[in-house]
């Protein structure tokens, strides 16, 4: 395989790239619940990874018995790929060496990256930063479960109301060189029932940013049109029609959502 460019690649090459690129399987992700695979993916000299989730190695989910995780993966790309904020990395469903699976551009992070959410001593979360949750380590000392207040953070919380995400830890959230933020490993969202589990609670109940309500309205028109058709290609007819409720929910409230009560608010581990 030929060595990995440095170059960014445009949407439109990263997503050619994918689908049509060899792929070369180089290792499996063990801290995974489902099988996903490290892979090398070439294409006319360009050569890059990606993560390889085959369906036939996908675990049954009892509150997600219809479709496959692989298709949630997909669809939380086109979602995210159609509010324009690049938060998903260009995801596609293809046939893979163990068959038919998404295929995720890699995300490479530098060893200096900072990260915005973590745990912190809880007498000294960072100025600007939003603690979500109390937690305690093996000494018994005090610690916050805190998120910076940053609009790239805040996109994405949005983001995972709209696809109603059941796994946002700070371990899905990745920082590459460009300063952007990337969220990963959607397999557990766009259920009909509010299931929303994130670490972004910072923003609970505040107004919606006014450029975030303009990209929801547009959102909710494309979902009435070609963005809600090709959905139904990887979700039910049900899944599509609540990530609309969901969209104009978040319209009609102006702000984020609140933590649901009858369901755990924050994933396990948190990170």
């Amino acid at each position: 395989m030929t060595a990995e460019s440095t170059e960014v690649l445009t949407e439109a090459d990263a997503l050619e790239l994918l689908g049509r690129g060899r792929i070369e399987i180089e290792g499996r992700l063990v801290d995974a619940s489902n099988t996903t695979l490290r892979a090398g993916i070439s294409l006319n000299g360009v050569t890059r990874r990606c993560v390889y989730k085959p369906v036939r190695g996908e675990r049954p989910l009892w509150d997600f018995p219809d479709g496959t995780l692989a298709g949630r993966e997909v669809s939380a790309y086109l979602v995210s790929r159609a509010t324009g904020w690049g938060l998903v990395p260009p995801t596609i469903l293809r046939d893979g060496p163990l068959g038919p699976g998404a295929l995720q551009l890699w995300i490479e992070e530098p060893e200096a990256a900072e990260g915005l959410i973590g745990f912190v001593p809880a007498y000294d979360v960072p100025q600007g930063w939003f603690p979500v949750a109390a937690a305690r380590d093996d000494d018994g000392d005090a610690y916050a479960l805190a998120h910076a207040d940053d609009p790239r953070l805040a996109r994405l919380a949005v983001f995972d109301a709209v696809i109603n995400n059941a796994d946002r830890k700070g371990g899905h959230v990745l920082y590459p060189a460009t300063g952007s933020v990337h969220g990963v490993d959607h397999g557990v969202s766009f259920h009909v029932e509010n299931k929303l589990r994130t670490v972004l609670w910072g923003w609970t109940g505040k107004p919606l940013p006014p450029d975030t309500v303009t990209v929801l309205e547009r959102l909710s028109a494309e979902l009435a049109g070609p963005l809600g058709a090709v959905l139904q290609e990887h979700l039910t007819h049900s899944e599509v029609q609540h990530v609309q409720l969901r969209v104009k929910r978040l319209l009609r409230s102006g702000c984020f959502p609140k933590p649901p009560t009858d369901w755990p608010a924050i994933p396990w581990p948190p990170i």
